[in-house]
């Protein structure tokens, strides 16, 4: 008996480690598309800290962010490298393929947070190279995949994660206008394409709220699918009017520019109440959602979805204020920061637990 003990303990313990890799490797079959969305949040948050002075949560929330990106490389590198049709399967659908677009707003975001808390525009340049390939190589073939579609998406498989296409649009405009001081020689063409990405997001913008209006209306929309990723109607609206703000705060640097301020002033304002709108309108159906339809308020990552217009609204209300001359404004993002940092720690901390709790169980597991 002895000997058959000592035998089989080889055995059992290789079971074990197998189930436990199963188990960890599982998770990341179904890691969200839209992941990076928790650098985007984490990032804004950290940016609407810094612009009103409070530099220890703004530098704590920065590296916090450059550790959750890198962790985010890893375990999409590892879905492509084990799950590569799982990885094919969420790019070819309609409902989840926009995700991959947060990986693009998540370079430009953390880019943003290099120049300004930071000071570092080297580092900030790797992440919009990094930033604009993945635009390029993922916007086309999206478009491409739903144009070229026998079966053709039906509009309820448009939600919130198609807003990405603009968030990403704008947020490669944003961070070219900020990178245009540190290249002087390539300043008006850092600044003209700027330019033309927020008009073209602006475009996608007008383009996607109106087929997003469309099904919420006139189509049944159940509570569970009412989700938070509809707050990036909002935070899509915010990034709009930010890279606005910021092309009107650096108009200077660009004589041609200047002659537009008027048009930029105004369609930048423009968002700004359109996103502002939104917001009753989801705190209204949020309330339905969870308190009225009893929907759970278990961790997702989709609620990253809702953090990130908070601080995105925050931000583009204080440049908005700035470029505009429109000081009263400020008294709403001196609001809204406080209930951005909050929910983002609130989030943050529901998600280790959750990681926590499944890593435990995955420790846990034997024959």
């Amino acid at each position: 008996m002895k000997f058959n003990f000592a035998n089989n303990e080889p055995r059992q313990l290789r079971v074990a480690k197998t189930k436990r890799l199963k188990s960890f490797l599982s998770g990341i079959a179904n890691l969200s598309p839209a992941y990076f969305s928790l650098v985007m949040a984490t990032g804004i948050v950290s940016i609407a800290a810094y612009l009103y002075n409070w530099i220890f949560i703004s530098k704590t929330l920065f590296w916090i962010n450059l550790i959750a990106y890198i962790i985010l490389c890893f375990l999409f590198a590892a879905r492509l490298f084990f799950y590569k049709n799982e990885f094919r399967s969420d790019f070819l659908d309609d409902r989840k393929n926009m995700g991959f677009l947060s990986f693009t707003a998540a370079n430009c975001i953390i880019g943003n947070q290099f120049i300004l808390i930071a000071g570092n525009y080297q580092f900030a340049t790797y992440f919009f190279v990094i930033g604009l390939a993945s635009w390029v190589f993922l916007i086309y073939p999206l478009f491409a995949v739903l144009i070229e579609k026998r079966n053709k998406p039906s509009l309820k498989a448009i939600n919130g994660t198609w807003h990405l296409i603009i968030v990403s649009t704008q947020s490669l405009s944003i961070l070219s206008t900020l990178l245009a001081t540190n290249f002087p020689l390539l300043r008006e063409q850092a600044i003209f394409f700027a330019l033309i990405m927020f008009l073209c997001g602006c475009m996608f913008y007008i383009i996607v709220i109106t087929l997003i209006m469309h099904r919420l209306i006139f189509f049944e929309i159940y509570a569970k699918e009412l989700g938070t990723p509809y707050w990036i109607n909002m935070g899509a609206d915010a990034i709009s009017v930010l890279a606005g703000a910021t092309l009107i705060l650096n108009a200077e640097k660009w004589p041609f520019l200047v002659g537009m301020i008027p048009f930029i002033k105004g369609f930048t304002l423009f968002f700004w109440a359109i996103g502002t709108w939104w917001i009753p309108l989801m705190i209204i159906l949020g309330t339905w959602r969870h308190l009225i339809k009893h929907i759970s308020l278990k961790y997702s990552s989709q609620y990253w979805g809702m953090v990130f217009p908070l601080g995105m609204y925050t931000v583009c209300t204080v440049r908005l204020s700035q470029a505009v001359g429109l000081k009263f404004l400020m008294g709403i993002p001196s609001v809204f920061v406080i209930i951005a940092i909050i929910v983002w720690a609130v989030v943050f901390i529901s998600m280790l637990y959750t990681v926590g709790c499944n890593m435990l169980k995955v420790a846990t597991i034997s024959e």
